[in-house]
């Protein structure tokens, strides 16, 4: 009985919850955008300065997905035995770390080393965190749903800030500054980390358990195959996003500008699909946040310069609620007990498909001398997804 005490009186008011659910997206931030897709931002930096392939480029993200697959493995068989909250803090601390520790290397095989780390690190904080989002408010679909999209948000506070400090850094220090770009980002997932872990606290979670509870897979197919094309599509446009504009001739400032946009629209997102997260039934929100992400990754082959690729940053920024709606659809559909360990599968799938993304790309890239040709096929399977998720029924809950 100790164990749901909380539950009856925590949150104490609405403000607390939400303040929690704020403290929380930090790890998001730390984990997504500090820890990886910061990378597209030093990537040109390091590409020029250590004489780098796109195919090594890219190979490197994929090596961290790679990662980020082990992790998601791992974390499974983590919180069934200790719940979701002591992985979520060795996750976010250990992420923290070995971002601060990529400034201090430069042997190509090092670096990748690092970079598995991280990945394995991302992939607990991705897990549990999701876990501990959706238990804010245990009782209260509406604010659940709020809670959530706040949690996923974070992601977009991490880019903002992102592009508020490394491009300025790159551009005043030189592309052999790449270094300190990681020390940089390193001192801020700590900050990050701390306030996270503060607000995971008081959090109260179902208790972990020793052996397997049985949960059917089918009736989640379409879920699985749109989540899958999400994770083959969206990280080549996070890798070499940066690395297209610059082939495009935009500045330092520009692309500065469009990443901050990406991180807005990420934080924006959360007030428009809140709402359609508590009410809309089975995968519609899914498939809209889908829809909406892959027409801003086709926007930025169109051409145009600074207003286009804006236009795509703007649509794009909304990736990060590709989870959320994944997230309210696991919460609505599925037990507390079983929220770690479904939502584990899911990122488990992603975790396998999104290693052929970056490198494919790369080598698409190198054979093609441009990087529209992988851009394009990413934005055709993100629609792909879309799709899927319209097939999406509702499901009892157990």
């Amino acid at each position: 009985m100790k164990r749901e005490q909380p539950h009856a009186t925590w949150p104490a008011s609405p403000a607390v919850g939400y303040l929690a659910a704020f403290g929380l997206s930090l790890a998001m931030a730390v984990g997504n955008s500090l820890a990886r897709f910061a990378y597209a931002l030093v990537l040109p930096a390091m590409r020029d300065d250590l004489a780098w392939s796109y195919t090594q480029a890219g190979a490197l993200n994929t090596i961290n997905a790679v990662g980020y697959l082990a992790g998601a493995f791992v974390a499974v068989a983590s919180i069934r035995r200790l719940g979701p909250k002591l992985p979520f803090y060795i996750g976010l601390w250990a992420t923290a770390i070995t971002v601060l520790a990529t400034a201090f290397v430069r042997d190509f095989t090092a670096i990748a080393v690092v970079r598995t780390l991280t990945g394995i690190a991302a992939a607990y904080v991705f897990v549990t965190g999701g876990v501990l989002a959706a238990s804010v408010f245990p009782h209260d679909a509406r604010r659940a749903a709020s809670a959530i999209a706040i949690y996923f948000a974070g992601g977009g506070l991490g880019l903002l800030v992102t592009a508020l400090t490394i491009p300025w850094l790159l551009e005043v220090r030189g592309d052999a500054a790449w270094p300190e770009a990681w020390l940089l980002l390193g001192g801020m997932c700590l900050v990050m980390s701390l306030l996270a872990t503060l607000a995971a606290r008081p959090v109260a979670v179902a208790p972990p358990v020793r052996h397997p509870t049985p949960w059917a897979k089918g009736p989640l197919t379409p879920l699985y195959f749109g989540y899958g094309c999400f994770a083959l599509g969206y990280f080549a446009y996070m890798t070499f996003i940066v690395a297209w504009m610059r082939e495009q001739g935009l500045s330092s400032t520009d692309i500065a500008i469009v990443w901050a946009a990406l991180g807005l629209s990420t934080i924006l997102s959360l007030q428009i699909w809140a709402k359609p997260f508590a009410a809309w039934p089975a995968g519609r929100p899914f498939a809209a946040v889908m829809a909406t992400v892959g027409i801003g990754a086709a926007l930025a082959l169109v051409g145009g310069g600074l207003p286009v690729m804006l236009a795509s940053a703007l649509l794009f920024g909304c990736f990060f609620m590709v989870p959320g709606a994944l997230t309210a659809y696991i919460k609505a559909s599925l037990p507390p007990v079983l929220w770690g360990e479904v939502f584990a599968s899911f990122t488990l799938v992603f975790s396998i498909l999104q290693c052929f993304g970056p490198a494919a790309t790369g080598f698409l890239a190198d054979h093609t001398g441009s990087l529209a040709a992988g851009l394009g096929v990413s934005a055709g399977i993100l629609l792909v997804g879309a799709v899927a998720g319209l097939s999406q029924r509702p499901i009892e809950r157990m």
